[in-house]
């Protein structure tokens, strides 16, 4: 803490205008694409939003995860690319107005919604109680709620410690780190649960909350590598994340490939092996006509390809194989998601079209605008971290 006024604070980072430009544009673009499509074919609309909607929510959620990950650790390592994952939580608060668009496609996405399609279907009237449109929408708001109130809490005391250096905001983070786990693993599991599991109401995986954990981890680091890459060429992050700090960012985008590998085979496996009619299908639609090609990719692509890029320690010190395979990862995981949701709609294979690609632009132009925001207003390095100076002067392999 001493010698802490020896590490020159980076300040924020301010995107070009025409970035600003572009990102405005895509938001234009989405919009336009997800108002015609709601025209041509809602369900195709729907579905992409849905699709979108999942995927930036659990990516802002995963920045808060990573965050509050090394607060209830103490990590070290992270000192210096911490604030990046709170720059993520940024878009949070806009997930309200995602899930509340969301509501409105909830008769053309969701079957239990029809009370038409529950009388007389047995798996159906037994989950009626807590399959209601009222109840999903409480629920998930309250959620939501729970999540930007803690991003809101843990990001504004790292942000207030960059002033006054204070301990004491560690403290409080690292209080408030256990509580947001436990809140955490039980809101996002439903949300999971909620959002994509029930588009097939008859199926069900008591792992599924897991698989969606490990997809938001796996693309919550490929977005922090992209990031950190991202400022290190812009020169805001100089003399303060080497290639020690990248290799232990590699090691855990690697890691959690393979625990996102993990914990697809095992639900797979557990399902194929038990061979249970109403468990089955939900395999079954996603190895067959179009559809087995993306399931193949999700396996060699999100898994074996960042697994064996990844593996040597060299790859994982090189910044231009960090920043490539960070973005590549980024979109398998959409094409994760994108399995997920549309095989319950097109059953002979995948739609990415002029619809998918411009609502993605969309929410991709909100994220970006939203994250840029953050970065402009506060530091790019949590500057009074009491543990910077450790991890900047004393880190070692």
């Amino acid at each position: 803490m001493a010698h802490a006024t020896t590490i020159k604070n980076p300040g924020n980072f301010e995107v070009s205008g025409t970035i600003k430009n572009l990102l405005l544009a895509f938001v234009a673009i989405g919009i336009g694409t997800f108002l015609l499509s709601l025209k041509l074919d809602p369900t195709r609309a729907w579905a992409s939003f849905l699709l979108n909607h999942f995927y930036f929510m659990s990516l802002a959620l995963g920045g808060l995860f990573f965050a509050t990950l090394q607060w209830i650790t103490g990590a070290m390592w992270s000192a210096p690319i911490r604030r990046l994952g709170e720059a993520l939580t940024a878009y949070l608060p806009f997930v309200f107005v995602t899930f509340l668009v969301l509501y409105l496609g909830v008769p053309k996405l969701y079957l239990w919604s029809h009370l038409e399609h529950v009388q007389g279907d047995l798996v159906l009237e037994g989950k009626s109680g807590y399959l209601s449109v009222g109840f999903f929408l409480v629920r998930n708001l309250i959620a939501i709620g729970l999540w930007v109130f803690f991003a809101l809490k843990m990001v504004g005391n790292s942000i207030a410690q960059d002033d006054t250096r204070d301990y004491r905001f560690t403290e409080k983070n690292r209080f408030l780190s256990p509580v947001f786990m436990i809140v955490f693993a039980l809101s996002f599991t439903m949300a999971s649960f909620d959002q994509l599991m029930s588009l097939d109401p008859h199926w069900f995986s008591t792992m599924f909350g897991v698989y969606c954990f490990a997809g938001m981890v796996y693309s919550a680091f490929a977005a922090i590598c992209v990031l950190t890459l991202y400022l290190k060429a812009q020169g805001k992050l100089d003399g303060l994340v080497n290639e020690n700090h990248l290799h232990d960012l590699g090691k855990f985008t690697f890691g959690f490939a393979v625990f996102w590998a993990y914990i697809g085979f095992s639900q797979f496996m557990l399902i194929w092996y038990a061979n249970l009619p109403e468990e089955t299908g939900y395999f079954i639609r996603r190895m067959q006509d179009g559809w087995m090609a993306v399931s193949a990719f999700l396996l060699v692509g999100k898994f074996l390809v960042p697994f064996f890029i990844l593996m040597p320690r060299d790859a994982k010190r090189n910044p231009r194989v960090l920043g490539y395979i960070g973005g590549f990862m980024l979109i398998a995981q959409w094409i994760d998601v994108l399995w997920m949701v549309q095989p319950e709609f097109f059953k002979d294979g995948p739609r990415i079209g002029f619809t998918e690609l411009g609502v993605t632009l969309g929410f991709l132009g909100v994220f970006g605008l939203l994250l840029f925001r953050f970065l402009a207003k506060n530091n790019v390095v949590a500057i009074g971290d009491p543990r910077l100076e450790e991890s900047v002067f004393h880190h070692h392999q």
